[in-house]
């Protein structure tokens, strides 16, 4: 489960040939009483995606007026299909979703699945010589190409009082195996799923917490939709957030029942059941939940705080590929409007 390079921008009338699951145009249409609404996944199912597949099996979508298709990921981004309106809903990240407004695209962060940035630096559990960020200076990282990657660990290296300089290579294996084989110093695995698996692989990581060197928060996992949708279809997509909201909550509380819901519905992909379990239960622990309790919600000052570092790296261009010359305003990013307790 790795994080996905968006490109810099995703224009509606550039779409590449996209699943046959997805309908013509993404409207909510009706059928045996029942609502059709397409769901867009941005991998392969994982713990991520939980919520959605314990509502699908327990039958909440179904009582909810539902008929819920999952797209598996293909070559077309769910940022993409839901832009193009080939999508009702997708499985995004905050990064994804900011690139694409801010170039004009038509999408919307409408969930947070997780609240706690899922995204660590790491080095090997046994690397001797670093024990900051700021040892980074002058190492390899491995990486998987995204346009934020470098100037977020120039950041955080930065403010843990090194130079930010370090050399940077794309990664063709896991981030635990490139590190444990010597290929890299250090890469930004997602700690409820690589960094689980390294450690069940007997090959452990060290991690740095990004918000512990004054990097903003990041949804890390949400789920997005249109603006045209939302405003077409409202009833349907509080429906549907019912739903999902039920979902997470479920897992939040039930994180080994959930693995289990999970996990049938998806025995081909998901054969690694400890890991499953595990991540589901670290999840359920650290990261679908606030210190409060909140689930799903979202804040104008994370939303603004990562559009604003977005901006300043140079990094958000407007619908004819040229960089802004200001930031954007990110409360037109997302929205809490269609959630269980909006009314």
């Amino acid at each position: 489960m790795r994080r996905r390079s968006l490109l810099s921008a995703i224009a509606a009338t550039s779409l590449l040939a996209v699943t046959t699951a997805c309908s013509a145009d993404s409207s909510a249409a009706t059928k045996d009483g029942l609502t059709t609404v397409t769901l867009a996944l941005d991998w392969t199912p994982n713990t991520n995606h939980t919520g959605i597949y314990v509502a699908q099996a327990e039958g909440w979508f179904e009582d909810a007026g539902i008929d819920l298709k999952i797209v598996p990921y293909g070559s077309t981004a769910p940022e993409t299909l839901i832009a193009a309106h080939k999508a009702d809903f997708g499985i995004s990240y905050q990064e994804g979703v900011t690139t694409a407004r801010a170039a004009g695209a038509d999408i919307t962060s409408v969930y947070a699945v997780t609240q706690k940035t899922n995204v660590t630096i790491a080095v090997r559990a046994d690397r001797g010589g670093i024990s900051s960020p700021r040892d980074l200076d002058g190492k390899t990282y491995a990486g998987f190409g995204a346009p934020y990657e470098k100037p977020l660990l120039k950041t955080v290296i930065q403010n843990a009082g090194g130079k930010g300089d370090f050399r940077q290579i794309t990664l063709n294996t896991s981030a635990y195996a490139a590190l444990y084989a010597g290929k890299a110093d250090f890469a930004m695995p997602m700690p409820t799923w690589e960094g689980l698996e390294a450690e069940l692989s007997g090959k452990p990581l060290k991690n740095f917490q990004l918000s512990d060197y004054g990097f903003p928060a990041i949804y890390s996992t949400l789920v997005a939709s249109s603006d045209r949708f939302l405003k077409k279809n409202p009833a349907v997509a509080r429906k549907f957030l019912a739903a999902v909201d039920k979902g997470y909550r479920y897992a939040a509380q039930h994180p080994d029942k959930a693995a289990d819901l999970l996990i049938s519905q998806n025995r081909s992909v998901l054969t690694n059941t400890e890991l499953v379990k595990k991540s589901e239960a670290l999840l359920a622990k650290e990261y679908y939940k606030t210190a409060d309790g909140t689930i799903g919600v979202q804040s104008a000052e994370r939303w603004q705080a990562f559009a604003d570092f977005e901006y300043k790296a140079g990094l958000l261009v407007d619908a004819n590929s040229k960089k802004l010359t200001k930031a954007p305003d990110a409360s037109e990013f997302f929205t809490n409007d269609y959630l269980p307790a909006a009314k």
